[in-house]
């Protein structure tokens, strides 16, 4: 009897009390292309198809730089070899072609100067870029204005040709931060520089471009380097004073052309003799030179930490896209069209919950209001559950999903039902109500459990091989399936406990538990 009165009350509040939180925090689920309109965009590699982990490579590079430039609540997915883009919002296609179908450039400029102050208020929108085009954290942050930044160094791994290790070549020497407190202060606002536009950062060009924290700015010069001359970076532990670093490995231009850079930059003092890292107009990591020429791999030193010199490893090694890809189809969305698939599929399911409660009470009576109950407390569960994987993890709402959602309804039906039928069967033996409400559901829930099992099975194994938006059905499906689970132990048992308990509830004629039972002869 306690224990169903707290298995009850427990899922009441847990129920209510995040779905009143998500309203009241004006969350809500992240409505996919098809029920909000924009535009999709499928790409196609050129050439040989390549291997799996090169394509989510591609998909990581794609989704992170569309979400940086602004485009909300994108999805981004592979199809088998293609990538399909989904752009909701998106309405004209040549901009959505252009979003995903350029290949970024890695460049390696040299820094000119440093303004060591926040970027202004008309690179707002690259600061957003710069946290979201990628996660990286190749550099430690700036301080404040008018103080000294740490840039961190660019060492040769072995130490016969660096001029400033003496050490073996396992471990290495990280230069001290340099003051560039006469080179980065400004004393008024009209000397600092407009940032570079995506428009004019050619490769050519001298740039003014921000850091990816949003401070400090770079004037940096023409491009020496750019990813084509990269073969591979890694992250290591150098163990000792060095930490994490990143290890980086050019091929034989790459290898040229950075010892040409280094040559010219080393002897320079402070920031002029440091390298910017730059991937989509944004600088990643901007270390100083610590030798004049490399005769082999590059490591790059600065008080990493392990994420940092991860992402920063990514961006050296897949900062263009890792496949060429071509466009291959552009399908255009309307939100008009897209709001009448939302209200079509929110008005099959309500018709749906409509029927199905309809039903429940003219063939159950009273205990049809369990049913009703037990939807309810679901689809609540459910709105809180998707609207907050929407937050955090970009689960967006698809037009198959909804439809995985209206199928469960007949999966929680079908647990009720299980469960009043045999109640049926243990009263027509003899028993009170009250009596076999509790072994009725022993017996029925091993059906309930075996039926859920069938259909979270057969979700699971749908979305193990599906592809596309037919894994939300089956994702939401498998939610769905488990959900229900949990309401028919810590829910619909209870209360049925409870409510055969009232003499009133169960012997009202025509609507009371007995009459919804076919035993209007039936006691207490």
């Amino acid at each position: 009897m306690r224990r169903n009165f707290w298995y009850i009350t427990i899922t009441i509040v847990v129920i209510f009390g995040t779905f009143a939180a998500t309203i009241l925090t004006g969350n809500s689920p992240v409505l996919g292309l098809d029920l909000q309109g924009g535009i999709e965009v499928r790409l196609a590699p050129v050439g040989e198809v390549p291997s799996n982990d090169v394509l989510d490579k591609a998909v990581d590079i794609i989704r992170n730089r569309v979400n940086g430039l602004g485009v909300a609540e994108t999805e981004v997915k592979r199809d088998g070899s293609q990538i399909v883009v989904d752009l909701p919002g998106v309405k004209d296609r040549n901009k959505a072609r252009d979003l995903v179908g350029k290949t970024a450039e890695l460049r390696f400029r040299p820094v000119l100067n440093v303004l060591n102050i926040p970027c202004a208020a008309d690179s707002e929108s690259k600061k957003s870029k710069s946290k979201s085009t990628s996660s990286t954290s190749g550099s430690a942050p700036a301080s404040g204005p008018g103080k000294a930044i740490h840039v961190p160094a660019v060492e040769h791994e072995t130490s016969s040709s660096s001029s400033t290790s003496s050490t073996p070549s396992t471990s290495s020497t990280t230069a001290p931060a340099p003051d560039l407190t006469s080179t980065t202060s400004v004393t008024a606002a009209p000397q600092v520089p407009a940032l570079t536009t995506q428009v004019e950062d050619k490769r050519a060009a001298t740039v003014w471009l921000c850091d990816r924290n949003g401070a400090p700015q770079y004037q940096l010069g023409p491009t020496a380097l750019t990813g084509k001359g990269v073969t591979t970076a890694s992250a290591r532990f150098g163990g000792g004073t060095d930490g994490w670093t990143v290890q980086l490995t050019l091929n034989s231009e790459g290898s040229t052309k950075f010892n040409a850079l280094a040559a010219e930059s080393f002897p320079k003092t402070a920031p002029q003799n440091a390298v910017a890292i730059v991937l989509d107009g944004v600088v990643q990591s901007a270390p100083a030179f610590q030798t004049s020429s490399f005769s082999g791999d590059v490591q790059i030193t600065g008080d990493f930490s392990q994420t940092e010199a991860e992402d920063l490893a990514t961006v050296l090694k897949f900062g263009a896209l890792p496949v060429q890809l071509k466009p291959l189809t552009t399908t255009s969305i309307s939100p008009t069209l897209g709001r009448d698939q939302l209200d079509a599929g929110l008005l099959a399911g309500l018709i749906g919950l409509a029927l199905v409660a309809f039903y429940m009470m003219l063939f159950y009576r009273v205990l049809g209001l369990v049913v009703i109950a037990g939807l309810v407390l679901s689809a609540m569960a459910i709105y809180t559950l998707i609207s907050y994987l929407g937050d955090s993890i970009g689960l967006t709402l698809t037009l198959a999903g909804v439809v995985g959602l209206i199928v469960s309804v007949g999966i929680t039906v079908d647990s009720y039902v299980v469960y009043f039928e045999r109640l049926k069967d243990e009263v027509r033996t003899g028993r009170t109500i009250r009596s076999a409400v509790d072994r009725g559901f022993e017996r029925s829930f091993k059906t309930i459990l075996a039926a859920d099992l069938v259909s979270l099975i057969a979700a699971g194994i749908l979305y193990w091989r599906a592809i596309g938006s037919v894994r939300q059905f089956a994702f939401l499906l498998g939610v769905s399936t488990i959900l229900d689970l949990i309401l028919s132990y810590f829910f619909m048992h209870p209360l049925v406990h409870f409510m055969a308990r009232n003499k009133a509830i169960v012997a009202t004629k025509k609507v009371g538990i007995a009459a919804g039972l076919d035993t209007p002869e039936a006691t207490v």
